[in-house]
């Protein structure tokens, strides 16, 4: 899985947000083991420090647990992850109604579109 990268928004808030997709979408499932910050930072092409950070926000944030003896794994926990999900839902669609708007459609407009597929 590639990272996609760019300079309009730091790296590390780029990374956690597309880590953050990936435990919501299931690539890194509920209870697995979590990837290194070597092997992810080596796979983003970024540096270390840079993927740490991301990764101590996703601890904070409860989706990543550290335990000393397995590594980082993902949370058990489902409702977390379920909220992270609902979460990432809500961005986007408000991203989308507020593109439609800029484009000239009202809410109503912008859903029927949705709804119809056109």
């Amino acid at each position: 899985m590639d990272f996609d990268l760019n300079n309009s928004i730091p790296i590390w808030k780029q990374l956690t947000s597309q880590l953050k997709e990936r435990i919501a979408s299931g690539d890194y499932k509920a209870g697995d083991k979590f990837p290194s910050v070597r092997d992810l930072a080596a796979e983003a092409g970024v540096n270390p420090n840079t993927m740490q950070r991301a990764m101590a926000l996703l601890e904070t944030e409860g989706l990543v647990i550290t335990n000393r003896t397995v590594g980082r794994t993902v949370t058990a926990d489902e409702s977390i992850i379920n909220q992270t999900r609902n979460d990432l839902a809500k961005e986007r669609t408000q991203k989308y109604l507020r593109e439609m708007q800029a484009l000239g459609y009202d809410t109503e407009d912008a859903i029927k579109m949705l709804k119809d597929g056109k």
